[in-house]
């Protein structure tokens, strides 16, 4: 094993420690481990990383007990309307890690030069695949901003709207032949997708892939069926 996988499986096991840790305390992690909770608490905080050998032993056996689709699920927080706020898990890093992680893995065999997202909620989730899959993260705004000097524009309506919405993204950001993988927080209707689509088009760039956090009803098929690409979504909620 070279020494950066080493390194890599060693920060893993911290953050599957970090996160289990926001529902089990110390005493039942030791129980279930075996080690002692000083050794975990070095751990958790950083203070000391597990030889390589345990370092297997313990993503092993904490594995089955981390479900990061009922982890995300856990932490969406629902109004009386149903609406809902996805911050608490773009916040959690060790699940965005964690998260990431199992993303990259899914998409392996799917070569990326760029991560795109739209500002701004889409920022957090699209910056830690992009870390994990070692590739530049670019994002389109509402808005031109003041010392770009041009831009690929896209008009669209987002449902139920009755407005127009323009994305803009500097013509920079993606070059003419890049692999894009397009990563939201949350895909509804899919107009916001389909835009950032099209401004790959224009960019004369090809989507590859698309990944969210939350998709609702059918949209990820829909999506897959429309375009030929992987969609991903980590977790589904009925319309």
């Amino acid at each position: 094993m070279s020494q950066l996988k080493s390194v890599r499986e060693k920060l893993r096991l911290i953050n599957m420690l970090r996160l289990l840790k926001e529902t089990y305390t110390y005493d039942e992690l030791s129980k279930l481990t075996g080690l002692p909770i000083t050794v975990l608490n070095r751990y958790v905080r950083g203070k000391v990383l597990p030889s390589t050998e345990r370092t297997r032993e313990l993503i092993e056996l904490l594995g089955p007990y981390i479900n990061i689709q009922n982890e995300v699920r856990r932490r969406l927080k629902f109004d009386s309307l149903g609406f809902f706020d996805s911050m608490s898990v773009l916040s959690d890093t060790p699940l965005m890690v964690l998260l990431s992680e199992d993303i990259a893995g899914k998409l392996s065999d799917v070569n990326v030069d760029k991560v795109l997202t739209a500002a701004t909620d889409g920022i957090p989730l699209a910056v830690h695949i992009g870390r994990e899959l070692g590739v530049d993260v670019v994002y389109a705004k509402k808005k031109k901003e003041v010392g770009v000097e041009k831009f690929h524009e896209v008009n669209y309506v987002p449902s139920a709207s009755g407005s127009i919405t323009t994305l803009y993204l500097p013509t920079w950001a993606l070059g003419k032949g890049d692999s894009v993988l397009i990563v939201d927080d949350v895909v509804r209707s899919g107009e916001t997708q389909r835009a950032l689509v099209e401004l790959c088009r224009r960019a004369g760039a090809k989507p590859v892939g698309m990944v969210f956090l939350v998709s609702v009803g059918d949209i990820v098929e829909r999506l897959r069926e429309e375009y030929g690409i992987p969609v991903e979504s980590i977790v589904t909620l009925e319309r």
